[in-house]
């Protein structure tokens, strides 16, 4: 049967709810949703308003109150949950969260950004050196993996607005865009370019001079699926029309 994926950072989630994000929700009626910047524990907001849909819900707030945090829901219920990466610095900022539906695996991930500074720049690659290690470990036990989430990082020039003035802002740094690089190449496909190879599709905007309504974006949010899942990848769109944070959706359809 296809599943319907959605990855979204929203910005906080009780912010979204706020601007209809339940009624978006029951009208795309998607199997996973993997949500990140969650910014709230599940005690502040109700979480009834998922199970109502029909979805299973699983949290995995930040430690820091109203700070990144990430969920996954899900109609069908997982095997088995994993809650973060085994490391206390990133777990504590709650970035991991893994669902297990049979022999496929799918992760929400909410990658750091490194826009406020060097100190957190620094902390970032550490990151992406760390994750990559740990994706590396786990397809030895789960060889099928859909990686999906706020990645942080615009990997070519097609995906960003203006590639030649942002080559030094963090997201669209060379050696960020070199670990996509390398994550790809070992691996993984990012499923939006498999099936799309326009440029101006995007998945966040600064709310800064009225970027989005100028399309002066830039595509950071992926859905990543390992190679052996390709002839299982049925479509993957980008849904700009959704309008619950800076960044919108994006939807993977999946055979499993």
């Amino acid at each position: 049967m296809n599943k319907k994926i959605i990855t979204y950072n929203v910005n906080g989630i009780r912010a979204a709810i706020n601007k209809g994000f339940i009624d978006w929700i029951k009208n795309v009626n998607p199997d996973v949703i993997c949500l990140q910047e969650i910014k709230a524990n599940p005690e502040q907001f109700d979480t009834g308003l998922f199970e109502n849909l029909g979805y299973q819900h699983y949290w995995y707030p930040a430690e820091k109150k109203g700070y990144s945090g990430v969920a996954l829901l899900s109609k069908d219920e997982p095997d088995n949950v994993v809650y973060g990466c085994g490391i206390k610095k990133y777990d504590s900022e709650g970035r991991v969260i893994q669902a297990d539906f049979g022999d496929t695996s799918i992760m929400s991930v909410y990658m750091p950004s490194g826009s406020s500074g060097d100190e957190r720049q620094a902390f970032k690659m550490k990151w992406l050196t760390d994750f990559n290690k740990y994706i590396k470990k786990l397809r030895k036990d789960r060889e099928k993996l859909i990686v999906s989430g706020d990645y942080n990082i615009c990997h070519k020039a097609i995906d960003i607005h203006n590639p030649v003035s942002n080559k030094k802002s963090s997201g669209f740094l060379p050696e960020e865009r070199e670990w996509m690089d390398k994550f790809t190449k070992g691996g993984f496909i990012d499923s939006f370019r498999y099936f799309n190879e326009d440029p101006h599709n995007y998945t966040w905007w600064s709310y800064r001079a009225n970027a989005r309504a100028k399309n002066l974006g830039w595509r950071i949010d992926y859905h990543m699926a390992t190679e052996n899942l390709k002839d299982e990848l049925k479509r993957s769109v980008i849904l700009p029309e959704a309008r619950h944070s800076d960044h919108c959706p994006v939807l993977v359809e999946v055979n499993f």
